[in-house]
Order: C-alpha cells, then structure tokens, then sequence
C-alpha cells in the first residue's frame, strides 16, 4: 500500500478497473486529510493511465449522438458519456496533485485530492445510476479527448490549470443546467440530482483551478486574463462554445475577461 502522495497518485493513475480505481481514490484522498500518506513526490506520474478493456475509446469525430435525454436509450448514453468523463477526471486530479504538487504549497495537493475524491463520489453515483437504468460503464464507446488535454499540458501547470479545469470543466457548467432540466422534463428525477450534485461541485472545482492559476500568475507578475487566452490558444484545440453561463463561472472566480475573447462568433 502506497505510503507518499506520490505513490498513492500513481497507484490510482496505475488501476485500471473503474470501480477499484474510484474507491481507491476515495480511500487514499481520506488517507492524505488523515495524515498517513507522506508529502513526497517520490514517484513519477505514468504518461497515460491504465485503462479498462472497455469502453472501446474512439475519435470524437467518431462518436454517435446522443440524443437529447428524451428517450430511457437517450439517457443512458448521456450518463454513460457523463461517467467516462468522470472516470477521466479522477485521473486528472491525481496527476495534478502528484506531478505538480512538490513545487506548490501542500493546500494545492489538498484541493486536487479533494477534486479526485469528488470525481470518484461522481463516477459512483452515475455507475450506480447507469445499472439502475440496466446498464454499465463500458457498454457504449467513448472518446480520449480528456486525457490529450492531460498530455499536451503535462510539462505546465499554468497550461495545466488554463485547459482542464478552467476550459473543460468550465464547460460542464455551461451545458449541465439545460441537461438537467431536460432530464427532469422526461420524468427521470433521480438522473437529474445526480447531475446537480455534480454541478454544485463542478464550480467549486473550477473555482480552485481559477484560484492557483491566479496564483501563479501573481507570483509570476504576469496578468491573468492575458496569461490564460495565451495558454488556450496554444494548447486546446478549437474554439470556446458558445452560449456560457456566466453566473457559474463567474462565482468560480473565472470572469469574462478571461474567456470571451476566445469564443466562437
């Protein structure tokens, strides 16, 4: 049993099965608030994690649409694709702590192993949902984009913070209320808190990337707004989506100034 910060990020990182990988994250998260686990980085963060026999991981291009949560086959692919990213998210949440956290303050590895216990309380709520609703994490394919975000900002953390909390996850917030209310409009009332609970969640998560972003760029004495449009442009592909919902970003502490300029017409 991992014994550092470092090895318990990489024992997560290294588990492949969904379910052992999100009770290991929340068993090592309840370690690290107690104390047991060492603050060394001692051990290098794999360049990809380990992944399960399925889902079958396809191109986005790939992907087949989903619909929009009317029909019960709808649902199961949204929860189903919600779960993916989730998964993903345990992962990214333990390298940030693992990779980047020996050159920060220790509040920086207890916000990110905050974030990878959230992420695997989430992944387990939509597993327990999808098998509700007869069905499982890898029975529909899914798509790699998450983790090429992970890889193309693994030697940054300022691109690091700019791309996965405060691009992806922010982009969560933008689209769960509409999801939500689509969901509770066809009757599926336990799939809609679901997803609510994560999005309550989702903006403290962005507001704790926003926070070490600004962070770094006040010990820097670069600007952030700059800093971040910068970082955005060079490291995620395409352009931000419109239509955002400010009021969630803006109370995760990421304003227009820092993303309007990059979106879409």
């Amino acid at each position: 049993m991992a014994d550092t910060i470092g090895a318990a990020a990489a024992e997560v990182l290294l588990t492949a099965d969904p379910v052992e990988k999100s009770g290991l994250s929340r068993h090592h998260a309840a370690r690290w608030r107690a104390g047991e686990l060492g603050a060394l980085y001692d051990v290098p963060m794999p360049d990809r994690p380990a992944r399960p026999p399925r889902p079958e991981l396809l191109p986005p291009s790939r992907m087949p649409k989903r619909g929009r949560a009317g029909s019960e086959r709808s649902r199961i692919a949204l929860l189903h694709a919600l779960a993916h990213i989730e998964f993903n998210a345990i992962d990214l949440a333990w390298d940030a702590a693992g990779r980047f956290g020996g050159a920060m303050p220790q509040a920086f590895t207890d916000d990110w192993v905050a974030v990878a216990d959230d992420e695997a309380r989430h992944f387990m709520l939509l597993a327990d949902r999808l098998a509700e609703l007869g069905a499982a994490y890898g029975d529909l394919p899914a798509h790699d984009g998450l983790w090429e975000a992970a890889m193309s900002t693994a030697d940054d953390l300022l691109a690091r913070l700019a791309v996965v909390p405060q691009v992806l996850e922010a982009r969560g917030l933008d689209v769960t209320p509409a999801t939500e209310s689509r969901l509770r409009a066809a009757g599926d009332k336990l799939s809609a808190d679901v997803l609510n609970t994560i999005y309550r969640d989702e903006i403290v998560h962005v507001s704790i990337g926003n926070r070490w972003f600004r962070h770094l760029c006040d010990e820097l004495r670069i600007e952030a707004a700059p800093t971040f449009q910068r970082l955005v442009g060079s490291r995620f592909k395409g352009a931000l989506k419109r239509p955002f919902n400010d009021s969630a970003r803006i109370e995760a502490g990421l304003t227009p100034a820092f993303y309007d300029s990059l979106a879409s017409p």
